[in-house]
């Protein structure tokens, strides 16, 4: 007989499997895609559930043994669950995970594009991975801390519709001014598509990328003037209802 316990960890390891294609667009490829999930998962820090960490005196994530390695400290428990959806206990296992990947405490885009590339072998990850970056590194200071780590998680696997797509649009506003530009749209597809290499199947086109363009400015840009805003891409989805059906994956966004 199962535990409640064995239950919610199948529970996130499957919502995980849809975080992942949400962040990869691995719905663009099918051969291997268990594998590769599988992978992605075990790299990902939330993974580790059989690890715990404890927590201090002043309600602070520890981890006890191993405090002399750390050089990054993150902040309050408390604080962090009331900025996530996460509870002080999922939050204790994450820090886990994500401390045995980054003993420091905090992860650089290099070490975040060699991470990614481990996953996505047969293809050339570093473009997507930069972006992803980006968009993970809230304080734009080129690391990622467990704050951005967990904040993030948590608006991909428990934020509202709202939350969601806000996420998203942020990704794609690569230079963050608050519109998504052709050029934009056309540097994620291309990073999407190399990420993926040869390996898909059908194999895919190389006027792909710019098709998949077309198709999402012809579907959002709703005043055509070359541009799509927060507005415009936030209401475009709400009202179709394969993208809300399909929210977790994010499948008729990217």
């Amino acid at each position: 007989m199962k535990s409640r316990s064995q239950d919610q960890s199948l529970s996130d390891s499957r919502e995980l499997d849809r975080s992942y294609d949400a962040l990869t667009g691995n719905h663009l490829s099918k051969p291997n895609k268990k594998t590769i999930k599988q992978r992605f998962l075990k790299l990902l820090p939330c993974y580790h559930s059989s690890s715990t960490a404890s927590i201090n005196q002043t309600g602070s994530i520890t981890d006890e043994g191993e405090l002399s390695t750390v050089c990054y400290r993150p902040e309050g428990l408390d604080s962090l669950v009331q900025q996530t959806k996460f509870s002080k206990k999922e939050l204790q296992v994450l820090y886990r995970g994500f401390k045995n990947e980054c003993p420091s405490g905090v992860v650089n885009e290099d070490t975040f594009k060699s991470i990614y590339s481990q996953f996505f072998p047969q293809g050339d990850s570093s473009m997507y991975a930069h972006f992803l970056f980006e968009a993970f590194d809230t304080h734009n200071n080129g690391l990622v801390s467990f704050e951005d780590f967990a904040v993030s998680l948590s608006i991909i696997l428990r934020g509202s519709i709202t939350d969601k797509l806000n996420w998203a649009f942020n990704l794609y506003d690569l230079n963050k001014d608050g519109c998504i530009t052709r050029e934009e749209m056309t540097d994620i597809m291309h990073s999407i598509y190399n990420m993926m290499g040869k390996s898909t199947y059908p194999s895919m086109r190389d006027s792909a990328p710019k098709e998949h363009v077309d198709s999402f400015f012809q579907k959002m840009d709703k005043n055509k003037d070359g541009v799509v805003t927060i507005e415009e891409f936030v209401t475009t989805c709400q009202k179709d209802e394969n993208i809300m059906h399909s929210m977790h994956l994010f499948d008729h966004v990217i």
